[in-house]
């Protein structure tokens, strides 16, 4: 087994600017900054200290006619940003939302919906390679969130487009060129309901993503699908959810398909202490050959507890197979510690 120890220290600074101008909105400024120290056994670790910092731009204004604008930039050691989006709320039809890399667009707000008490099983420090359904929210994309007001009580709907499901998204007036060759159009679907019983919530996404046959390595379009529910009593929430990527590659060898689960318990103590457990299993799957089809699996054993402004967050998370790698190099565990400082 391979051991991780990170310790990371977060400041997120609050408001460091703000710039208003009359009948043209606001442009508020945040930041943050990490230090870390990671420690990984049977491996060249270098200078162990890392170091990250953050920026985050939020504009907001308003239109004659009520329409709400928000932008968001977001730009991480980096000249550029990255990732942006801009939403548009309207009064009666919803939320339009123009996603340049920030995600949660499309079936990408449920890729893993399990309770925890700090993060995903998947997203603690330790590394696991395991991939999820992410439908159009993988390339600029087009996210309309209909108002709750054309939906019956309870119920949430979105739809998203992207032109085309493979690149990163471009400056204005440009384009990002083509990276992947017979890949086309992409359009997702998500949906969920919280009113079915009292603690209730169930959800469920479609994507589809257009592929051209006659493409190299392609014999079908791809397709994800997911489908899961949570269920709240008292301080106890519990999971569980479905979800498979029909990627539709030919050729021998090739992956043809992922195909997860994954379940979660959290339990709030009181109103400042928080655990949680859970697993989010993923078998790759690959064409007819010598190759074997490979399950990765991560669990992680998570406590939150907030003290004001301050919170410690600890993860102990354990990987098998890390990466569809099915050797006992790729057994990993990691023990993951935050302070976070609000100010």
């Amino acid at each position: 087994m391979n051991k991780l120890t990170k310790v990371g220290l977060t400041a997120l600074c609050g408001s460091l600017a703000t710039v208003a101008a009359a009948n043209a909105g606001s442009l508020a400024v945040t930041g943050g900054a990490t230090v870390t120290y990671v420690s990984n056994e049977s491996a060249a670790n270098g200078n162990p200290i890392g170091f990250s910092s953050g920026i985050l731009f939020t504009g907001t204004g308003e239109l004659d006619n009520g329409t709400s604008v928000t932008l968001t930039l977001s730009n991480t050691d980096a000249s550029a940003y990255s990732a942006g989006s801009i939403a548009l709320g309207t009064p009666s039809l919803g939320t339009f939302t123009i996603d340049q890399g920030a995600g949660g667009s499309g079936i990408d707000r449920y890729d893993d919906m399990m309770p925890t008490a700090w993060e995903e099983t998947t997203g603690t420090g330790r590394g696991t390679g395991l991939s999820t359904v992410g439908g159009v929210s993988g390339a600029a994309n087009i996210d309309w969130k209909i108002s709750s007001d054309m939906l019956p009580d309870g119920m949430g709907l979105a739809l998203a487009w992207t032109p085309r499901a493979q690149g990163l998204g471009a400056a204005d007036k440009g384009t990002s060129g083509s990276s992947s060759e017979g890949t086309g159009s992409g359009w997702d679907i998500a949906v969920e309901h919280s009113t079915l019983f009292d603690g209730l919530k169930v959800f469920a996404g479609y994507s589809q993503i257009d592929q051209q046959v006659s493409a190299a390595g392609k014999k079908d379009d791809r397709q994800q699908t997911v489908i899961g529910a949570t269920y709240a009593i008292g301080g106890v929430t519990v999971g569980y959810q479905e979800s498979r990527d029909n990627m539709a590659n030919d050729g021998q060898g090739a992956v043809s398909f992922y195909d997860n689960q994954a379940w979660g318990v959290s339990f709030s103590v009181n109103d400042d202490l928080s655990v949680s457990y859970g697993t989010h299993q993923s078998e790759k799957g690959t064409m007819t050959g010598s190759t074997t089809n490979v399950t990765t699996k991560a669990t992680s054993l998570q406590m939150s507890y907030s003290m004001g402004g301050a919170s410690i967050k600890i993860a102990e998370t354990s990987v098998d197979n890390a990466s569809y790698q099915s050797t006992t190099t790729f057994d990993k565990d990691g023990t993951t510690v935050a302070l976070t400082l609000a100010f």
